[in-house]
């Protein structure tokens, strides 16, 4: 198998690769991940910053997730895309990307019940499809540093529904006005359109709850509402569906994985554009959508799920979950994904794409500064290989 990675003609991860009407130097992606360096959820220079040196020519990049409204912060300092104030911010930063040669999309997300009465508009309970809230097992970051018990949501009427939905759709428009190449939108980890998706969560019994198809509803009615708006190619899906972060399990993630893709397969179709991609989280380290102390599945069990939705989907794969350099590879070679996002590996290197290429050491990662709000330190202080080169 390895010795297969690199030869045969197969390609690599840093072989180029076509998105639609984008054309990628190379597939190493970065994965959105929250970094709470957004000052009162404004973009500010330290993100120009931080996104600029993780840029290379023809490289692709997944904004940290982005609120599409004052009720979608689960997090202190966050950023937005729904004021103008907001929308000026990520200019500067998308303008840095583009200066580099990159390419980026905005991450527009809900978190729904993974949120507190805090960061909600007049200290309102949290939406979502349920009033369940998330167990003890998970603690919410708040405003002071500490951390908190979710509290119970309040669960979405069904008349206001269409309202998330234009929320989405305005927040796509102001991501394109911003100058991003496109969005992604995050149904995924337990988030708000994944409390609809889980049957785990969902215990609804209107036209959103109960069946696959009514449980997929919300997060399809999203996707169409976007593309009709801005377009499908720049429309990119994530989804996790055998992840239980949040308390996020399904009974048969593999079905669910499934039914989302024969869904948005035939939404392509129906438009007569293919979306720009499908973005799926390894379940490498939980559960199969069972119980915390559930069964974890081996490595190719776990393959063989990335499979089955990898072939049932038409059109660009992404992958990301605890990939190596080695992984990476053997998932490009093996034709298992198109596209490798980074998450981790990407906050402490921020040359990654380099150091992969030359097999070089990688920087480690301090945990501890994930979710600070410091400007620099542990965000854009991590060293190059090759000291001022952020480039190839």
């Amino acid at each position: 198998m390895k010795q297969s990675i690199m030869g045969d003609n197969k390609p690599t991860l840093f072989s180029p690769y076509k998105m639609g009407n984008l054309n990628l130097s190379h597939r190493v992606v970065l994965a959105p991940m929250t970094r709470c360096r957004a000052v009162n959820s404004i973009p500010n220079e330290a993100l120009v910053e931080y996104y600029r040196q993780r840029t290379t020519a023809g490289g692709f990049l997944i904004t940290e997730g982005t609120m599409i409204s004052p009720t979608a912060a689960g997090f202190p300092h966050v950023p937005g895309i729904f004021t103008r104030e907001q929308i000026e911010g990520w200019k500067k930063v998308v303008d840095a990307v583009h200066k580099q040669g990159g390419l980026i999309f905005c991450q527009l997300w809900h978190v729904g019940r993974a949120s507190h009465q805090v960061y909600q508009p007049d200290g309102d309970a949290p939406i979502s499809s349920t009033n369940k809230p998330i167990s003890n097992k998970w603690k919410i970051l708040m405003p002071d540093a500490k951390y908190g018990r979710y509290p119970e949501p309040r669960p979405l009427a069904t008349h206001e529904i269409p309202q998330v939905v234009e929320d989405y759709r305005l927040a796509a428009i102001n991501a394109i006005e911003a100058g991003f190449d496109g969005i992604e939108i995050h149904g995924a980890h337990g988030y708000l359109l994944d409390q609809f998706m889980k049957d785990g969560i969902n215990d609804r019994t209107d036209e959103y709850g109960g069946s696959l198809d009514n449980r997929c509803k919300f997060l399809l009615q999203v996707v169409r509402a976007i593309a009709a708006a801005i377009g499908a190619d720049r429309v990119g899906v994530r989804i996790s569906p055998a992840i239980d972060h949040l308390d996020a399990m399904d009974s048969d993630p593999r079905s669910l994985g499934l039914a989302v893709i024969e869904r948005l397969n035939k939404l392509q179709f129906e438009l007569g554009s293919k979306l720009s991609y499908l973005h799926v989280t390894q379940p490498r380290y939980t559960a199969y959508g069972q119980t915390e102390a559930g069964s974890h599945g081996s490595e190719e069990e776990i393959a063989q799920l990335m499979r089955s939705w990898r072939g049932a989907y038409v059109g660009t794969f992404i992958c990301s979950g605890g990939y190596t350099r080695e992984l990476g590879l053997e998932a490009v070679a093996q034709g298992d994904a198109d596209l490798v996002a980074y998450g981790r590996q990407f906050i402490s290197n921020p040359d990654l794409v380099l150091r992969l290429k030359l097999n070089a050491p990688l920087n480690r990662y301090v945990r501890a500064t994930f979710y600070t709000h410091h400007p620099v330190v542990g965000y854009t202080d991590y060293p190059f290989l090759h000291k001022g080169n952020s480039r190839l």
